[in-house]
């Protein structure tokens, strides 16, 4: 199976960005914050104010996902390196991810629960573990059920461990389509999806979108990770 296509950006472009934006996002998150404890508004205000705080706040997220980009493209994210097993992490992370529950839509850890040990950063692999598993189940409405199956392959003379993130019928076409590019084109999830990706790549994975047939594109992910005997 070939492994996904990378883009890059510019760094320093991405870099003046969050400069940019970072800036007033903060005065304007503050000054929301001091509008929060004044005790005259009315309920209607109140809320109003809530909303926007609510609003900056995640506008200030979304510029630290841009900041973190930027440092992936100029290799200088800080990741951590420590033990872990990606099976086991991944089924943590799935145990507490609600996206889709209240439309009806399932999603379930299956296959093997342990023996992919690799070095890493638990941390922000858990952060990109939710983005994609999110990135799937936002979109799935009705009676669906989504797998995410754990399970390993030779690849090259190397052990790797593969997640396989996909409606359960189609989980093994998405395993056997070549690898495409990412589907990153997807609104509500900020920039977590494609930081997610560089994340995975910086710490030698892969993640791929199916290239074909046309439907799975959009609607699986599979992550690779060469992984200790």
């Amino acid at each position: 199976m070939p492994t996904s296509t990378s883009r890059e950006c510019d760094p320093h472009l991405l870099s003046l960005a969050v400069h940019e934006f970072r800036t007033p996002a903060s005065v304007v998150g503050g000054y929301l914050r001091m509008l929060q404890r004044d005790t005259t508004l009315n309920e209607r205000q109140r809320k109003m104010i809530d909303e926007a705080e609510k609003s900056c706040a995640r506008l200030v997220e979304i510029v630290q996902e841009l900041s973190d980009i930027a440092k992936a493209e100029a290799g200088t994210l800080e990741l951590g390196r420590e033990p872990l097993d990606i099976f086991t992490l991944a089924a943590e992370v799935a145990e507490h991810v609600q996206e889709g529950r209240d439309r009806g839509v399932r999603f379930e850890i299956r296959g093997m629960g342990t023996g992919a040990r690799m070095t890493g950063d638990a941390m922000r692999l858990r952060k990109a573990f939710d983005a994609i598993f999110r990135a799937i189940l936002r979109e799935k409405t009705g009676q669906t059920t989504v797998i995410a199956e754990c399970r390993r392959e030779r690849l090259e003379g190397r052990s790797a461990a593969l997640v396989i993130i996909a409606d359960e019928e189609s989980v093994a076409a998405a395993y056997d389509s070549p690898a495409g590019v990412l589907y990153e084109k997807r609104g509500g999830l900020g920039l977590a999806l494609p930081l997610a990706r560089r994340v995975i790549e910086r710490l030698g994975g892969d993640v791929w979108s199916p290239a074909e047939p046309e439907g799975l594109q959009k609607n699986a992910i599979v992550i690779r990770f060469p992984i200790t005997e």
